[in-house]
């Protein structure tokens, strides 16, 4: 009979938890999850089985259910590093397509996308292609990553005007 796998129904934020922990390497696109069966860096098969749909960062552990904790780690991956006269019109251009953003001093991170490149490169920002773990600027309405307007049913109880200022087009 096989051994049964850990799972892991609670989450720690960064700064919330202490003591030893394994670590998961996840992109961005796998820290966001609800249920899902992870093998962390060292080996341990685990399952996450959340309530919810939820934005791991970097930092933040789950709680396995016999104690142990696994730290999540942000794993390099193929950016963009976006520099150049106007930074902050750059990043309203980029925001304007609800596109992730990690915002540093001197410079802005993105998602390798060749669309969003020529756009940038358009407006005169300099783009280098870079390996780095990618860790955006979470939503403004709370923890985590926003998903940009769906415009379901269940979204038209937002207080905000839906006119013809801004597009949602992802060209």
């Amino acid at each position: 009979m096989a051994a049964e796998t850990v799972c892991a129904y609670e989450i720690a934020r960064r700064g919330q938890w202490s003591g030893p922990a394994e670590t998961v390497t996840l992109s961005y696109d796998d820290r966001f999850l609800r249920r899902k069966r992870l093998t962390s860096d060292d080996g341990t098969v685990f399952r996450v089985d959340l309530p919810e749909v939820t934005n791991l960062e970097a930092g933040d552990a789950l709680i396995l259910t016999d104690g142990r904790k696994i730290a999540i780690a942000a794993a390099d991956e193929a950016l963009l590093q976006v520099t150049g006269p106007g930074l902050t019109r750059l990043a309203w251009h980029i925001g304007n397509r609800h596109t992730p953003c990690q915002i540093a001093e001197d410079c802005l991170l993105i998602r390798h996308d060749h669309v969003l490149a020529d756009m940038l490169a358009g407006l005169g920002a300099t783009l280098m292609p870079v390996t780095a773990p990618f860790t955006p600027e979470g939503g403004a309405y709370g923890h985590g990553r926003t998903m940009g307007h769906s415009h379901g049913p269940e979204d038209h109880d937002q207080d905000h005007d839906h006119g013809d200022h801004h597009d949602h087009s992802h060209a």
